[in-house]
């Protein structure tokens, strides 16, 4: 069995149109986990801190950072501003 990099995996599985479509439908969520990550890190807090900052717990935290978790705006903008940070939503083409 060959090794391959997941960059060369991840080529190979967007040949597959289903799978491009469904990878599309999770982005947002995706991204949305990785700028909190970025961001919580940046300003050097744990997962506990941005919690206590945002009025919530560090299970609440870790869901949004893994992307388990459908977060009202309410949440998201304590997050945002725990993090020194508004929340920004636009429309876009699909």
């Amino acid at each position: 069995m060959k090794n391959i990099t997941w960059k060369e995996h991840k080529k190979e599985l967007l040949k597959d149109k289903a799978f491009k479509e469904e990878l599309k439908k999770i982005e947002p969520e995706f991204d949305l986990a990785r700028q909190i990550i970025q961001n919580r890190l940046k300003i050097g807090l744990t997962q506990s801190d941005l919690a206590k900052k945002a009025s919530t717990n560090q299970v609440v935290i870790s869901r949004l950072e893994n992307a388990g978790a459908n977060p009202s705006l309410e949440l998201m903008e304590r997050v945002a501003s725990a993090l020194g940070k508004k929340i920004k939503i636009t429309l876009a083409k699909k």
